[in-house]
C-alpha cells in the first residue's frame, strides 16, 4: 500500500532480555485507582466502576531518555504506574480468564499537566491535553509473563532527583488488573499492542526542568527519565 505522506515507524517498547520490540496499538489509562490518591486529588474512593482515558502510542518514551518539558504548563505531575501489555485481544473478556490475555507487564510514568487537567475538570471539558501531549508516557522494558509472573502485589515507588515522593503496594488498587481487563473489554475490543496504565499510589507531585525521575515496582525494574 502506498501512502502521501510518511508516517515513520510504528510505535514501539523494549522488551527486557531481547532485541525484539512490542508493536504499540493504543494507550489507555485508568483514574483514581489507588484510595489514598483518590482522596488526595479530593475524592471519595468508593469502589464505583473504574473510568479510563487514553494517551497517543507515539506519546512512548523509553527508559533513560529525556524528557522535554512540555508548553502550556507550571505544573507538570510526575504518577508512577504499573503497565500491562496485551499479547491478546478480546472483547467482553470474564475476569477469570483476563491473565491469559497478558504478554507482560512494564513500570510507567504518567506525566501529567496537572493544571491543564484542574481547567478541564472544573469545565467539564476532556483531558486530553492534560493527559496526552507529546512525550507524556516514560515507559520500561516490558518484562515477560512467563519470566516475572503475575504481580499482584510489591513495591511501587518514585523519586525525583532522590527524594522519594511516592511509596505505595500493588496490593492496595481499588480494581486488579484481572478487573480492570475485563471492564475496559465492555468498552473496547482489546487487541495485541494495547497498553494500560493501571493508576498511581499517592504521593504525586511537580517535577521541573532539570529533575530526574526515577520509577521502580518489585521483580519490574526502574525507569529513568530526566526532564529537559
Amino acid at each position: 500500500m502506498r501512502y502521501v505522506v510518511d508516517l515513520g515507524e510504528r510505535p514501539s517498547a523494549a522488551i527486557a532480555g531481547t532485541e525484539a520490540r512490542f508493536p504499540v496499538r493504543r494507550i489507555f489509562c485508568v483514574a483514581r485507582n489507588y484510595a489514598e490518591h483518590a482522596r488526595e486529588m479530593g475524592y471519595d474512593p468508593d469502589r464505583e466502576p473504574p473510568f479510563f482515558f487514553t494517551k497517543p502510542a507515539d506519546a512512548l518514551v523509553e527508559d533513560g531518555c529525556d524528557v522535554p518539558y512540555p508548553p502550556r504548563t507550571q505544573n507538570l505531575h510526575h504518577e508512577v504506574e504499573l503497565v500491562v501489555a496485551i499479547g491478546k485481544g478480546g472483547r467482553d473478556i470474564p475476569v477469570a480468564g483476563a491473565e491469559g490475555h497478558i504478554y507482560g507487564y512494564a513500570v510507567g510514568n504518567d506525566l501529567t499537566r496537572r493544571d491543564l487537567q484542574h481547567l478541564a475538570k472544573k469545565d467539564g471539558r476532556p483531558w486530553d491535553t492534560a493527559k496526552g501531549f507529546d512525550f507524556s508516557a516514560p515507559m520500561g522494558p516490558i518484562h515477560r509473563v512467563d519470566e516475572v509472573g503475575h504481580p499482584r502485589a510489591g513495591r511501587i515507588w518514585l523519586t525525583v532527583n532522590g527524594e522519594t515522593r511516592q511509596d505505595g503496594d500493588l496490593a492496595a488498587m481499588i480494581w486488579s488488573v484481572p478487573e480492570v481487563i475485563a471492564e475496559l473489554s465492555t468498552l473496547y475490543e482489546l487487541k495485541a499492542g494495547d497498553l494500560i496504565f493501571t493508576g498511581t499510589p499517592a504521593g504525586v507531585g511537580t517535577v521541573t526542568p532539570g529533575g530526574e525521575i526515577v520509577c521502580g515496582i518489585d521483580g519490574l525494574g526502574t525507569l529513568t527519565n530526566r526532564i529537559a
